[in-house]
């Protein structure tokens, strides 16, 4: 993690980080003032946390109260070596704890993060830098690529020369690329979670046998991510970009729709918009770019080839974004092996969705299949070992597609995660299941998965499959879990042969598509040091459902985000407009105002916590509208998701409004005697606030002030920072090539 000091006053130090601001200082023997912690506190009061964190988690995985609890840490330092202390940490439990749990609590003390680090002798390298936000070489293992090669199945190249030239395609775009975490907590699964240190938004996950192919497909899902412009889906791109010359990358086309706003005759063919406007209903409208917001110019549509015979088809950066997600996008070497890897996730994604949907029981794959693979099996056997059944069945739905599936039970909380994984090499794909399975996750982590279910509709419901897209973490059917399986073991192999071996793959992939009756579109994004591809399956590789774009479309955003960003600067008439859209919506009033408008707000402030129930009893205030806010008041506080701070102030408020009301009607309640008591309750500052908001001297309490400028919205415009360089890049190569 990326962690930047600024230097205050006197000895005060700011150390920024994430969406964090740290304030340290020093005791005044030591000439400071006092005003905050010194470094070495924070330190300690780390290590502290850190273990009553393991802790903490311990004890919510087992349904353990942490009530009558208490840690302590002190730090014993010797008298001759002020750098040479013993950290002591000591736990008070109450005496009804078993003695399993006793034992359990403190070894989950001793896994504390901090101690380990500290125990295993951190290396510090110190070294000057012309600039910090210029020094863009990757955070990455020092060395990596040195020595021999590491050759795997699926790469063109060996691991070390793979990661040092995707490092360097990230370092040459300007990106600081840092490892958050690594997981290894079986044999031969290794995973690991890389991110933009300027931009953390912009993250990426890897998993492999191995660390260094854990990290290549980091990185690999990184540059796909970047060229793909997937890490700014739904976001606002901001007033500069929305004008610029290009939007999304230069090859892209602007569509006016037609009369009545009919769609564009330039975009899609016969095939697409028969799956995407199979009722007539989309309309022009329905398309217009949400990161751009620049309805004047039309629809944003991005040049795809059709494999069949190689014509170009536009689609709407619309569509793609609202219905495909991630799927269908990957990097490579070479486009060959970028295309495994993408027809790869697409039969993976696809594949899983008909057999979770259909509640399809697979076949297990025998034991002398599974002795082949000694790796993959010791990584099953430690999940074993650790409690976890592990169910291994081939997902091929009898020899048709490249897919196998591992599925984890957990006996403690009967939960169950089923993992798929897609290659054209059986053991590629059944090392992939496995890795899926782990990515990111610890033991603790495998606590929280879902239990089966016999509700057919419960695993059929659009939002589960999102789920199992997302994380895997969605419902599946115990019919999944039968011994009588719908389909008989085969053990399958569409791999290719020699040096043209993903060549042949992809060639075997596209077949398996082109026997299926599907189009396949394709655009290659390798202009800026790296090959990566995206290619669309209509009607097969979309994550929404296609009425998305009609009921659910991202770019109603464009309804709302200027004024909700202008809302301190609007008049009453335009606030009772903006209510009014508001209402007439019909949007989830617990949507986040995040999602809604497509801007990353800190979400430690009131506006990154902001709901469209907040923002309208907000609204309602403002206009003095009291009996509709007293109503919406009740609701925020009955459903309060919000900090405790935000829960307070709304509490007054509530209280405040009950005799505000009650003093329009003769014989009422009168402020003035309550007033006293209020200011006693919640303290003088929020009831200043509250009583302003009440008379008008305060609007939007909490909401600090912007505009579509974006000014002092940080972390967005971090995320713009990172989004602004892959768009240079995409302009200069542009500009060399006119």
């Amino acid at each position: 993690m990326e962690i930047k000091v600024n230097f205050l006053d006197k000895l005060r130090l700011e150390a920024k980080f994430d969406d964090f601001t740290v304030i340290a200082d020093q005791p005044i023997r030591y000439k400071g003032d006092g005003s905050a912690p010194g470094p070495f506190d924070y330190f300690l009061a780390s290590s502290a946390l850190c273990a009553a964190y393991f802790v903490k988690l311990y004890c919510d995985t087992r349904g353990i109260s942490t009530e009558h609890m208490r840690l302590s840490h002190n730090n014993m330092v010797d008298p001759e070596n002020r750098y040479k202390q013993i950290f002591k940490i000591q736990i008070e439990l109450p005496p009804d704890i078993s003695e399993k749990d006793r034992q359990g609590i403190l070894r989950s003390i001793d896994r504390c993060t901090v101690k380990r680090v500290v125990q295993n002798v951190p290396d510090f390298i110190i070294e000057e830098v012309e600039s910090l936000d210029a020094d863009a070489q990757a955070l990455l293992l020092p060395n990596l690529a040195a020595g021999a090669g590491t050759c795997i199945a699926g790469k063109d190249l060996p691991l070390e020369e793979t990661i040092a030239n995707m490092s360097g395609v990230l370092a040459d775009l300007g990106m600081k690329i840092e490892i958050a975490s690594w997981r290894n907590i079986v044999p031969n699964v290794w995973s690991l979670h890389i991110r933009d240190a300027h931009s953390p938004m912009c993250f990426t996950n890897g998993k492999g046998a191995s660390k260094e192919s854990a990290l290549a497909s980091a990185l690999g899902e990184f540059i796909e991510r970047a060229n793909c412009n997937h890490f700014y889906n739904d976001q606002f791109w901001g007033e500069d970009i929305a004008n610029a010359p290009f939007v999304h990358y230069p090859d892209e086309r602007w569509f006016k729709p037609g009369r009545k706003d009919a769609l564009p005759k330039e975009i899609l063919d016969d095939y697409c918009l028969a799956i995407y406007n199979a009722d007539g209903e989309l309309r022009g409208s329905h398309l217009y770019d949400t990161n751009s917001g620049n309805v004047a110019r039309g629809i944003c549509s991005l040049p795809y080839v059709r494999q069949s015979d190689g014509a170009v088809v536009y689609f709407p950066t619309n569509l793609i974004d609202n219905l495909f997600l991630s799927n269908g996008m990957s990097a490579g070497n070479t486009l060959v092996e970028a295309q495994v890897q993408c027809l790869s996730e697409i039969f993976e994604r696809a594949v899983k969705r008909e057999i979770l949907e259909g509640e399809i029981a697979l076949p297990d794959v025998p034991p002398e299949v599974l002795a082949k693979y000694p790796g993959i099996l010791a990584g099953i056997q430690g999940l074993e070992e650790q409690g976890f059944p592990v169910l291994v069945k081939d997902a091929s739905l009898g020899g048709q597609y490249p897919v196998m599936c591992v599925t984890l039970m957990n006996p403690r909380t009967g939960g169950v995660f089923a993992s798929f994984g897609a290659h054209p090499s059986f053991e590629v794909a059944l090392e992939r299941s496995l890795t899926e399975l782990l990515q990111g996750r610890s033991f603790e982590g495998l606590n929280d998965l879902p239990q089966p279910t016999f509700e057919s509709n419960a695993v059929t419901e659009p939002n589960n499959f999102v789920e199992h897209f997302i994380d895997s973490s969605g419902v599946v059917s115990w019919r999944f879990f039968s011994a009588k399986h719908d389909y008989e073991f085969v053990e399958w192999d569409f791999s290719g042969q020699g040096k043209n071996s993903n060549a042949e793959e992809a060639a075997s992939l596209f077949g398996i598509l082109e026997a299926m009756g599907k189009e396949v579109y394709m655009a290659v994004y390798d202009k800026l040091g790296a090959t990566a591809c995206r290619i669309l399956v209509p009607g097969y590789s979309e994550v929404y459902p296609v009425e998305d774009l009609i009921w659910d479309n991202t770019n109603k955003a464009l309804a709302f985000r200027a004024d909700i960003l202008n809302l301190h600067s609007l008049d009453d008439d335009a606030l009772r407009a903006l209510l009014e859209r508001l209402d007439d919506s019909e949007l989830d009033v617990y949507t986040d105002i995040i999602t809604l408008i497509g801007i990353e707000f800190d979400e430690n402030t009131d506006w990154g916590q902001l709901t469209i129930l907040e923002l309208k009893l907000l609204i309602n205030l403002a206009l003095q509208e009291f009996e509709a806010a007293k109503e919406l008041v009740e609701a925020f506080l009955q459903f309060n998701e919000n900090t405790v701070e935000r829960g307070l102030f709304y509490q007054a408020l509530n209280v405040v409004l009950e005799v505000v009301l009650d003093d329009e009607q003769d014989g009422g309640l009168e402020l003035a005697d309550y007033e006293p008591n209020f200011r006693r309750m919640f303290g003088n500052a929020r009831m200043d606030a509250v009583l302003g908001s009440v008379d008008g001297s305060v609007r939007f309490h909490g909401l600090t002030p912007t505009s579509m400028k974006l000014e002092g919205l940080d972390r967005h415009q971090r995320l713009i920072d990172s989004y602004k360089k892959m768009h240079s890049a995409q302009a200069r190569v542009a500009a060399l090539a006119s």
